[in-house]
């Protein structure tokens, strides 16, 4: 340390017991010697440089002891016993540089920083091109919303299995971070499926539309594997003696949504389509191809138009899975929204009055009504007076193939 005795006289009585301001100023000092040479200091150089400045640099100004950071945040070789020192300082101005992007302070520090700081700290770290997954772990357990989204954005980020399992049981509230995690390259083929089954359908819809094609191409098989849908509609279905049973209640004056609840309830396939078919007047080949796609929206739709109760909405939606499948919590609460108050059609909100259909794409938006030729298409008829509670007039049903 010569260059900072000789720079400074009395530098070692300073160190012991100078007055702040000289402190301040030997600091100011000693760090401008450094950082003019750092490029050429040896390893012993900097660890004299290192003891001097951590005794001296917390008596500088906030603003010093920033730029102080800012500089030393871009060092290879920057003094590490400082930098730690910085890095741990409560005020983000000074700690952020180096949190972002400081590469002489190792994993532990930072795990231990994370574990300490608070959310601006942990914002920094996020920047950082490398995460570790001991970090990670720590960063999603404390994190707020905003510290674990940019996690998952970073592609620089690595995660335990622990880990993964967080931020996607984070994701099931939070429909941007399943974006981000739905995007990630090191995300796994199981991990993809949990993903999935914890978002709500419009999510799963947009995650699709922006990944790259051999990400959409997994999308779909995870959501084969998680629904248990077969892509063709199985049209070996007979519905005969389901047709008898339903003219049967529908004779008995029986035919009602109760009838339809407990047939769906039961996971009677055939008996719950055509219930639905002879109350909503749209074909039984139709229903039957509608409801065993891939998607609940035409439940809701036809659901809707005839005033079942949200009760027998959900029992068709589990009904169109099957026996052995269990939705998601968060497709079934999605669905329950997008029933109460809207019906949603290619992101269009479709609103049924009377017989008449009418669109709009907001809620503040004026409805208009939909064109004939477009309306046709629903194929759903409308009884002029339904009542769930009594089967219609007999010349009224129709439960026709």
């Amino acid at each position: 340390m010569t260059a900072a005795t000789s720079l400074i006289p009395g530098l070692e009585e300073i160190i012991r017991g100078g007055d702040p301001k000289r402190r301040a100023e030997a600091a100011r000092r000693i760090a401008d010697l450094f950082l003019q040479g750092a490029a050429n200091f040896r390893a012993e150089h900097i660890d004299l440089f290192d003891g001097v400045l951590i005794g001296l640099v917390p008596h500088t100004e906030i603003a010093a002891r920033a730029d102080l950071a800012e500089r030393l945040s871009l060092l290879t070789n920057a003094p590490r016993g400082l930098v730690g020192q910085l890095a741990r300082e409560d005020e983000i101005v000074i700690a952020g540089p180096l949190l972002r992007r400081s590469p002489v302070i190792d994993e532990q520090a930072l795990i231990e920083i994370a574990r300490a700081k608070g959310r601006e700290h942990l914002l920094a770290m996020t920047e950082r091109p490398v995460l570790s997954p001991g970090l990670t772990d720590v960063i999603i357990r404390r994190g707020d919303r905003d510290v674990v989204r940019r996690t998952a954005k970073n592609a620089g980020a690595a995660f335990s299995q622990s880990g993964y399992s967080a931020l996607i049981k984070r994701a099931g509230q939070d429909g941007v971070l399943t974006l981000a995690v739905g995007q990630r390259d090191d995300l796994s083929d199981q991990h993809l499926k949990d993903l999935l089954a914890g978002s709500i359908d419009v999510i799963r819809r947009r995650l699709h539309d922006v990944v790259k094609p051999v990400r959409q191409a997994a999308i779909k098989q995870a959501m084969s594997d998680i629904s248990g849908v077969m892509a063709p509609v199985d049209s070996r279905r007979n519905f005969g003696s389901a047709q008898r049973a339903i003219l049967s209640l529908h004779e008995a004056g029986e035919l009602n949504e109760t009838a339809l609840l407990g047939f769906a309830k039961a996971h009677k396939y055939e008996e719950s389509i055509a219930a639905l078919a002879a109350m909503s007047g749209v074909k039984i080949a139709i229903l039957d191809r509608l409801i065993a796609g891939d998607r609940y929206d035409p439940i809701l739709i036809i659901s809707k138009t005839i005033g079942l109760e949200w009760a027998t909405v959900r029992a068709l939606i589990l009904l169109r899975l099957g026996p052995n499948r269990v939705p998601s919590p968060a497709d079934i609460e999605g669905a329950r929204v997008n029933f109460g108050f809207r019906i949603l059609k290619d992101e269009k909100i479709l609103i049924l009055e009377g017989e008449t259909f009418y669109v709009c794409t907001g809620l503040n938006e004026k409805p208009k009504r939909l064109p004939e030729e477009l309306a046709a298409k629903l194929r759903i008829h409308i009884p002029e007076s339904p009542d769930l509670g009594r089967a219609p007039e007999r010349k009224t049903l129709d439960i026709s193939l």
